[in-house]
């Protein structure tokens, strides 16, 4: 028998998806399979970033089966942060969990995030128990990983997993503006920033089975640099965020008492 509603949590999952034709359609079905698992109360946004593949008729396709399903298409890009934005923006759900809809991840082991989100925690995320990826994307991956930690001043073991369970209330608190893959660094900067709790929790990382990164190239690494610089300028720097906290979190705890 199933648990009362009420015991439940409410869930919205989404999937930012650019040229994922080849593995979105399984992401969708096993994360409707868990989480109608684990909820009854919860919907799937899957936000589409620009593809030149078949991934719209995909999403298509599995939105007539689904109604649980939402697809945001955006035929022009958006950029990665620009979709995470969206996907943030568009949760109705009282948590958030997103990964990335290449299957890197396995959205079934969202299962193993919910039991870390206690009461004193405000966002769940994981970390790669090992990466699946060439030799290169590894060495690439760990200089990144120790060069962020250092200048932002991270203390999450993996920084660069897009495997989170957010409760939503901390985005009335926390804005995102990067439209990049730097985003994931704004997103953690911020919330450490805001006084949010982290657990962490183990999950893995498969090989890239369908497509390519959108990362790995040199054009793409050498813009991702100076968007680097310029975050850490704007966060560590000048750190005019923490004045846009302060002024947020006062308005939402006098929305909250009124």
């Amino acid at each position: 028998m199933k648990p009362e509603a009420t015991a439940r949590p409410s869930i919205t999952a989404f999937f930012p998806a650019c040229n994922d034709a080849g593995t979105i359609g399984s992401m969708v079905v096993a994360t409707i399979e868990t989480l109608d698992a684990i909820t009854d109360d919860y919907e799937v946004i899957v936000v589409e970033n620009g593809s030149t593949d078949y991934t719209v008729q995909v999403l298509e396709s599995l939105a007539e089966h689904y109604s649980q399903l939402r697809v945001m298409t955006h035929r022009q890009a958006l950029g990665y942060g620009g979709a995470l934005q969206v996907g943030f923006a568009s949760a109705t759900k009282d948590l958030i969990f997103y990964t990335d809809g290449d299957a890197q991840y396995d959205p079934r082991e969202l299962r193993l995030l919910l039991p870390a989100l206690r009461d004193d925690v405000d966002i769940v995320n994981g970390w790669k128990i090992d990466r699946g990826d060439p030799l290169h994307r590894k060495i690439i991956g760990r200089i990144y990983h120790h060069t962020v930690k250092l200048l932002f001043g991270f203390k999450l073991r993996d920084v660069d997993c897009d495997f989170r369970l957010i409760r939503r209330n901390v985005f009335d608190v926390i804005d995102l503006e990067s439209d990049s893959g730097t985003i994931c660094l704004e997103l953690v900067k911020k919330l450490q920033d805001a006084g949010y709790t982290f657990a962490e929790v183990p999950v893995h990382h498969y090989h890239r089975t369908y497509g390519q990164s959108q990362f790995f190239n040199f054009p793409r690494l050498w813009r991702t640099l100076i968007q680097l610089i310029g975050l850490w300028f704007k966060l560590v720097v000048r750190r005019e965020h923490m004045r846009r906290i302060a002024r947020r979190r006062e308005r939402a705890v006098v929305k909250a008492k009124g």
